[in-house]
C-alpha cells in the first residue's frame, strides 16, 4: 500500500495508535552529504533551551524524546533518520520542525528531495516530494505537531541560506562555533546528568527544566552548542611483517576453528558481533543506529533468560545504551546460514519487550530486505504499539564496518585491527553470517522452470525468487558503497520501492516472459549506470553501460575519445554505437574496433550520439555456497566489469567557449 502524499503545506493526522515513528530525510544526489536534525518548539516558534537542538553534536533531546539517528545508503541515493516517541515529547514542546544541512554546496543541487514518516514496523504514514530547492544550505521538511489530544505531520519545504547555524539561531538556539572556546574531547558521561535550573524561552515564557545533554567537545566557558563538526581520522590495522612465508597466517581474534552449525553457530557469530561493539565504539554506534537506538555508551548481554507465562523465552542478546539517565533497550534474536526468522518466536520477544519496557525487538539474519525498513517476516501489528520492529542483514553489518575501515571513523589503530579480525570472521563461510549466499529454496524449481519454457509469472515460487533477486541487486549496491566510499543506488520506480508486491509482480513476469532478472546500479561521477542482467536461458550474466558520444567532431573522432578510455578493457567487450537516425546502431567487440574502427563508422554519414558497452560473463547454477554458485557469478560480473570498463569512463565534457580574437584590444600606456 502506498503512502499518503503530501504537497507544500498540506498536513495529515498520524493514527492513534501510532506512537513511535521514525521521520526519514531522503535525497538523490548521494555524493553530497545533508546532515539531518530536529528542534523542539514551543507555541512560540522557539526552542525552550540548547538541547530542544537534536543533530550530530548533540544527538539526542534531554528527555530522549527525539534522536538523531544518522545517515545511510538507500535505492535512491542516501537518508538521514530521525526517532521520535511523541508518548514521550514534553507537554511544552508543539512541534517538532524536521531540517536537513549541508556543509557544502545548496540544496538545489541534490535533485528531489524526500521526507517520508514510517510507524515502528516500517509502513509509510506520509511522504513530501519536493524539487524547488535552489541555493538554500538549510531546509526544513516538516514538521511533526500536536493539534489538541492528537499528533500531525505537515509538509513545510521552506529553506535557509545561512546554513544550519542560522537556522538554529532563528529557532532560538545559542549557537558557539568561535573556534577559540574549543578544547579536548571532553571524556564520556556515565550515570545521571546534572538537573540545570528551569530556563526562560526567549520571548519570556517559562518552561519545565531542560536537562543539558553531554557536548560532543569541552568548551571553557558555556557558551550554547557548537555546530561545527569534528574531523575524523583514519587508523590503519595493524600490520605483521615478520613472516618467512606467504603461507604463514596470523592469529585470528575469531576463530572458526570447530564451528558447527545451527545454534553453535548462532552463538558464535552473536559474540563475535557483541564483542566487537564493545570495543568499538564507532562501530557500536553505527549498526546500533540502524536498530534506532541513541549514540551512547554501549553494552551486550547474551543469553538472558525471561519469564513469559510458564515457559521461557532466550533471545540471543540483550543490547543497552546509556544516554545519561536514560537507558534504550533491545532484544536481539539471530539467525545465520539458511536459518529463517519465525513470527511465532519475533512475538514471543515483542511480548517481553512490551512487558520489560523495552524499546524495540531486532532480528538479524541474511535475509537482505529488497529495500530499508522492511521486514522479512510479518508479525501481529497490535504488538508493535509500544515496541518496535528492526531487521538487519550480516551484509548491512560487514557494510558498516567496511565503511568505517575504509573511509573513515576509526582513529585508533587496535580498535581498527579489531573490526578487521571481525569482517575476516564474517568472510568465514563457517560463520554462517554471510552477506549473501542463498537464492533460496525454490531457485532450482524456478531455473528449470524458465529454462523449459512453464514458469509463470503468477507462480508462488517465482514470486519468492523475485523477491530474492531484489535483495541481492541491494546487496550489489551496499557491497560497492562499502568498496567505493560513495552511495550506489539500485533504482527502482517510487510505486515499487513502496509496494514490495508489485515489485515482486514485476521481476516475475519480467522473468517469466523474458528469462531474465535486470539490476540497475546507479554510482556517482561514473558515466553511466551500471545494469547487471542475469539471463537464464542462456545462461549468461551480462553487464552494460550506456553513456553519450561527443557533441562535436565527426563520428570518426568522438570513436576515438572512446577508445582512449578503454586502452585496458577486455577485447571480448561489445561496442555499440548509435547514430542520429533513429534505429540505426552497429556493434563489434572491443578487439575488432582497435584493429580497424571503420567497422563501425563504415557507410554512415551521420554522426555517433551514444555509446553501450556490454560484456558476457558465464552464470553460474547452483543455488549457494560455492564460487560456481548463481549469486558468485552475479557479484564477481559486476565487480569485474565495474572495475575493467565502467571505472575509466569520464563523460563528454566541451572545450570552454573561445573569446573571438579582436585586433583592436587597446592596452592601457601604465600597465
Amino acid at each position: 500500500m502506498t503512502s499518503p502524499i503530501l504537497t507544500k503545506g498540506q498536513n495529515l493526522s498520524l493514527p492513534d495508535d501510532v506512537v513511535r515513528v521514525d521521520v526519514v530525510i531522503g535525497w538523490t544526489e548521494s555524493e553530497i552529504e545533508v546532515d539531518g536534525s530536529a528542534l523542539l518548539l514551543g507555541v512560540d516558534g522557539k526552542v525552550g533551551c540548547d538541547s530542544d537542538f537534536v543533530f550530530y553534536n548533540q544527538p539526542e533531546s534531554s528527555d530522549g524524546s527525539v534522536r538523531f539517528l544518522g545517515t545511510s545508503a538507500t535505492e535512491e541515493g542516501a537518508q538521514a533518520r530521525m526517532a521520535l516517541d511523541l508518548s514521550a515529547v514534553p507537554e511544552h514542546v508543539h512541534t517538532v520542525a524536521l531540517v536537513g544541512s549541508l556543509g557544502v554546496g545548496t540544496f538545489g543541487d541534490l535533485g528531489k528531495l524526500t521526507l517520508r514518516v514510517v510507524d515502528a514496523a516500517g509502513h509509510s504514514l506520509a511522504e513530501y516530494a519536493t524539487a524547488d530547492a535552489t541555493t538554500e544550505s538549510a531546509f526544513v521538511f516538516g514538521e511533526v505537531y500536536r493539534r489538541g489530544s492528537e499528533w500531525k505531520v505537515r509538509a513545510v519545504g521552506q529553506g535557509w541560506e545561512s546554513g544550519l547555524a542560522g537556522l538554529a539561531t532563528d529557532f532560538g538556539v545559542d549557537v558557539d562555533d568561535d573556534a577559540e572556546h574549543e578544547t579536548t574531547d571532553a571524556p564520556a558521561v556515565r550515570g545521571p546528568e546534572p538537573t540545570a535550573p528551569a530556563v526562560v524561552g526567549s520571548v519570556g515564557i517559562a518552561v519545565p527544566d531542560c536537562p543539558p545533554v553531554a557536548p560532543a567537545r569541552a568548551r571553557t566557558r558555556n557558551q550554547g552548542v557548537r555546530t561545527v563538526k569534528r574531523t575524523l581520522k583514519k587508523a590503519r590495522p595493524l600490520e605483521f611483517k615478520l613472516a618467512e612465508l606467504d603461507t604463514w597466517q596470523t592469529a585470528p581474534l575469531f576463530s572458526v576453528v570447530g564451528v558447527g552449525a545451527g545454534e553453535e553457530q548462532e552463538r558464535r557469530a552473536t559474540a563475535a558481533l557483541i564483542a566487537t561493539m564493545q570495543a568499538v565504539r564507532p562501530f557500536a554506534r553505527a549498526v546500533c543506529a540502524r536498530m534506532g537506538a541513541p549514540v551512547g555508551a554501549f553494552e551486550g548481554y547474551v543469553e538472558v533468560q525471561f519469564e513469559r507465562g510458564d515457559s521461557k523465552v532466550i533471545p540471543d542478546a540483550v543490547l543497552k545504551v546509556s544516554r545519561g539517565s536514560r537507558v534504550w533497550t533491545g532484544l536481539l534474536e539471530v539467525k545465520t546460514g539458511s536459518g529463517k526468522l519465525r513470527r511465532d518466536q519475533l512475538e514471543s520477544y515483542l511480548d517481553v519487550a512490551r512487558k520489560k519496557k523495552y524499546d524495540v525487538v531486532v532480528s538479524l539474519s541474511n535475509d537482505v530486505p529488497a529495500s530499508p525498513g522492511e521486514l522479512p517476516v510479518e508479525v501481529d501489528r497490535r504488538k508493535l504499539v509500544k515496541v518496535a520492529l528492526r531487521h538487519l542483514s550480516w551484509a548491512e553489518v560487514a557494510h558498516e564496518a567496511r565503511m568505517l575501515l575504509s573511509h573513515g571513523g576509526i582513529d585508533n589503530d587496535l580498535h581498527a585491527w579489531i573490526l578487521s579480525e571481525f569482517l575476516r570472521y564474517l568472510d568465514s563461510p563457517r560463520s554462517g553470517a554471510a552477506e549473501f549466499v542463498d537464492m533460496g529454496r525454490h531457485w532450482v524449481a524456478v531455473r528449470d522452470a524458465v529454462t523449459a519454457g512453464t514458469l509463470r509469472a503468477g507462480d508462488q515460487k517465482a514470486l519468492a525468487v523475485a523477491d530474492t533477486w531484489v535483495s541481492l541487486s541491494r546487496h550489489l549496491a551496499l557491497r560497492l558503497t562499502a568498496e567505493l566510499g560513495v552511495t550506489v543506488s539500485h533504482l527502482l520506480s517510487r510505486r515499487h520501492r513502496a509496494d514490495p508486491a508489485a515489485r515482486s509482480a514485476a521481476v516475475a513476469e519480467r522473468l517469466a516472459g523474458d528469462g531474465i532478472f535486470e539490476a540497475v546500479l546507479r554510482i556517482p561521477d561514473t558515466a553511466g549506470d551500471l545494469v547487471v542482467v542475469a539471463d537464464i536461458r542462456t545462461n549468461k550474466i551480462r553487464c552494460r553501460t550506456t553513456l553519450d558520444a561527443p557533441n562535436e567532431g565527426t563520428s570518426g573522432r568522438r570513436l576515438s575519445w572512446l577508445l582512449r578510455q578503454l586502452e585496458n578493457a577486455p577485447g571480448d567487450v561489445q561496442v555499440e554505437v548509435a547514430f542520429v537516425e533513429r534505429g540505426t546502431e552497429v556493434c563489434e567487440h572491443l578487439a575488432a574496433v582497435r584493429a580497424d574502427p571503420k567497422v563501425l563508422t563504415a557507410g554512415h554519414a551521420s554522426p555517433i550520439v551514444s555509446f553501450t558497452l556490454q560484456q558476457n560473463f558465464p552464470m553460474g547454477n547452483r543455488r549457494s555456497g560455492t564460487a560456481a554458485s548463481f549469486i558468485a557469478s552475479v557479484k564477481s560480473a559486476t565487480d569485474t566489469f565495474y572495475g575493467a570498463v565502467v571505472q575509466p569512463l569520464r563523460g563528454w565534457v566541451p572545450a570552454a567557449p573561445k573569446q573571438s580574437e579582436s585586433p583592436d584590444v587597446v592596452v592601457p600606456a601604465d600597465a
